[in-house]
């Protein structure tokens, strides 16, 4: 498929007409996909939307989204004798209550950058006398191959990997969202990689009970407007329906045997996650069949007592109640090089993609 269609300028001009169109007098959208943040940012779309729509950012970063307290349990299970962490490139410079998996590396901990739980997987062949822990951290789009990776490592019989678990879902965090009295969101762009794997269902809530619109949208400039153009459309004609418009990646089943994988392998718990606090059957944790790969039950970390960091205002960032420019450290004490809390640490944290943004914008201008 030629994707340079999705980066047409006539058919971005034509949707952007189409929305202006359609858009009632006032709007707030919010995207809750983490590479749905950063193409808005990059491609100005905020600018091209009517004056009063707003397009928020809501919780669709994983690593924002983990708590500190998660955080904390990784470095105390980076901290036990023979044990390597094996994690994705982000997680280790989030911070946690006083430390990083940074600063734990820098310390002679070993934390081990990987691209997908099966390289942890080879890391545990290749080191059979280490303790591979590997950080599962993400949305339904990466909890399948986590539970692949389980499924794998009980058939080879590995004794020395083990996984963290803090894979989220999305679904129970939106209702959360929406039913938020100080928030008023009037419809979502709803996140592509997710719903290849969960599909429309799990979304119909919004529409059949909060009476919100929501429409699954891929990343290209065109996709991103096209989805907010049919949003539109919705609001116009009274409308609350859950539309695909992203129908080259996401079907309305979703991917059974992903899904089946996840229920094979974990169980649906309640989950901390930053900003919005414990949300019931949002979390997963492993199953008692595959409980001998689970890290906390293995080795029963000494977890410090959670900080949160001072001034922070990632939560609200996430819950879409604050803009990332609108926090007091924002490019003064808190930058991509230091980092104080999660949402500018992700390359889709809502708080970096707004400084590369502003970067962006003021060496244009200086041009």
């Amino acid at each position: 498929m030629d994707l340079s269609v999705f980066k047409d300028p006539a058919l971005a001009k034509g949707l952007i007409h189409s929305i202006d169109s359609w858009a009632p007098e006032q709007a707030t959208l919010m995207e809750v996909c983490g590479t749905h943040t950063v193409a808005i940012a990059r491609n100005g779309l905020r600018d091209l939307m009517p004056n009063d729509t707003k397009l928020v950012s809501g919780p669709g970063c994983p690593v924002c989204v983990t708590s500190n307290e998660d955080i904390d349990t990784v470095i105390a299970l980076a901290r036990i004798p023979n044990v390597m962490i094996a994690t994705f490139g982000d997680m280790t410079r989030v911070p946690g209550s006083t430390s990083s998996l940074l600063k734990e590396q820098a310390e002679g901990r070993s934390i081990n950058i990987v691209y997908s739980p099966l390289d942890a997987l080879k890391l545990a062949q290749e080191h059979p006398d280490k303790e591979i822990v590997f950080v599962g951290v993400g949305f339904e789009t990466t909890t399948p191959l986590v539970a692949m990776a389980i499924k794998r490592a009980q058939a080879l019989g590995l004794k020395n990997f083990s996984v963290f678990v803090a894979h989220k879902n999305m679904p129970n965090a939106l209702e959360v969202i929406v039913s938020d009295p100080e928030l008023k969101i009037d419809a979502l762009i709803l996140p592509g990689h997710v719903s290849t794997i969960i599909g429309t269902k799990p979304y119909e809530f919004l529409a059949e009970k909060y009476g919100i619109p929501g429409v699954i949208t891929g990343f290209e400039p065109v996709d991103v407007l096209q989805g907010i153009a049919m949003i539109m459309r919705q609001l116009h004609e009274g409308r609350a329906e859950i539309e695909i418009a992203y129908s080259r990646g996401v079907m309305r089943e979703g991917n059974p045997v992903a899904l089946a994988a996840i229920d094979e392998v974990f169980d649906t718990v309640d989950a901390t996650w930053r900003g919005l606090g414990v949300i019931p059957g949002s979390g997963y944790a492993i199953r008692e069949e595959f409980e001998d790969f689970d890290a906390v039950k293995r080795f029963h970390p000494e977890v410090e007592p959670t900080q949160n960091p001072k001034g922070c205002r990632c939560g609200d960032v996430l819950r879409g109640i604050m803009a990332p420019d609108e926090c007091p450290l924002f490019r003064k004490v808190c930058t991509p090089e230091n980092p104080v809390g999660p949402c500018m640490v992700s390359s889709e944290g809502s708080c970096a993609a707004y400084y590369r943004c502003l970067l962006y914008t003021s060496d244009a201008a200086d041009d």
